[in-house]
């Protein structure tokens, strides 16, 4: 299982703007951490977690943060309006769109995605799997 995700930053407030646009949407809850950004999903008293924390950093070599070609997060929206609307936010608070949300030919019926580039450039898709709403061609 993965613990936790985390992506380089340079400049934290842009960061936070844009992550905090849609994260809380998800259940993610903002802890600042020595001037770093911890998403954090709640677990309940005696429970493990089941899904991973996202941390926003600079890199502790004190060079400048890069973005990983190839490398992506990807976040589980409720529904397609979900996803819909917190790409929405996203590009809104700094985002770069890398792919407005919709239906992609490579996947299958049911899966709804949108993608995005955060202020830094790193790349977050935003996705539902839904099998209640409506797939590709329906």
């Amino acid at each position: 299982m993965i613990a936790y995700v985390t992506v380089g930053a340079d400049d934290i407030a842009a960061a936070e703007r844009f992550y905090s646009a849609f994260l809380p949407e998800l259940g993610y809850r903002l802890e600042e951490y020595r001037g770093d950004l911890s998403y954090i999903l709640p677990v309940e008293t005696g429970q493990r977690a089941t899904s991973p924390d996202f941390y926003v950093k600079a890199p502790f070599n004190g060079a400048p943060a890069t973005a990983g070609n190839g490398n992506m997060v990807a976040f589980e929206a409720r529904n397609q309006a979900q996803v819909r609307a917190l790409h929405a936010a996203a590009l809104a608070a700094g985002g770069t769109d890398e792919g407005q949300p919709g239906f992609r030919a490579s996947y299958g019926s049911q899966f709804y995605v949108g993608y995005l580039r955060d202020p830094q450039g790193n790349k977050i898709a935003l996705f539902s799997n839904d099998q209640a709403e409506p797939g590709r061609g329906g």
